[in-house]
């Protein structure tokens, strides 16, 4: 059987690195399938997903000059991947809504359906302003202590 890139072949896993895994063809070759091909998903550990002497189905990717074959275990199903579905619009956000305070000033409040989101948000801006007013305290007592001398 000739390999050429896209063949769907069955394969059994013969090594494990951190970067991907070797996986045993017939008639004595092999391939490596990297970890960014081993699933769909982010793989952190590719331990999770492969073991040694697993039985796979294993898509031909490429065949360097060299004999290198490069596998991939996404999408054997023989099928060509689907293209990417474009991204819906968001929804527009709630209009603000405008009233007025007990002296007559506009006051505008947005309402807002994600409010956990905002109050991450609002958390996050009070550290970063305090330590960002503690980096400005300590460059002004660094420049006094540099004029004293």
């Amino acid at each position: 059987m000739e390999l050429k890139a896209g063949t769907v072949l069955d394969g059994k896993v013969t090594g494990i690195t951190k970067f991907g895994a070797f996986v045993a063809l017939p008639e004595g070759k092999s391939g490596l399938v990297h970890i960014s091909e081993v699933a769909d998903t982010y793989v952190n550990d590719i331990n999770e997903f492969l073991r040694i002497g697993q039985e796979l189905k294993v898509r031909v990717v490429s065949i360097a000059e060299d004999g290198k074959i490069r596998l991939s275990a996404r999408n054997t199903s023989g099928e060509s991947r689907p293209a990417a579905q474009p991204r819906q619009p968001r929804a527009a956000a709630p209009a603000p809504t405008v009233r007025s305070d007990a002296a007559g000033a506009q006051v505008v409040k947005e309402d807002s359906g994600n409010r956990e989101f905002e109050d991450k948000l609002k958390q996050f801006m009070q550290a970063s302003n305090s330590k960002m007013s503690g980096n400005r305290l300590f460059e002004q007592q660094k420049k006094s202590r540099a004029r004293r001398r």
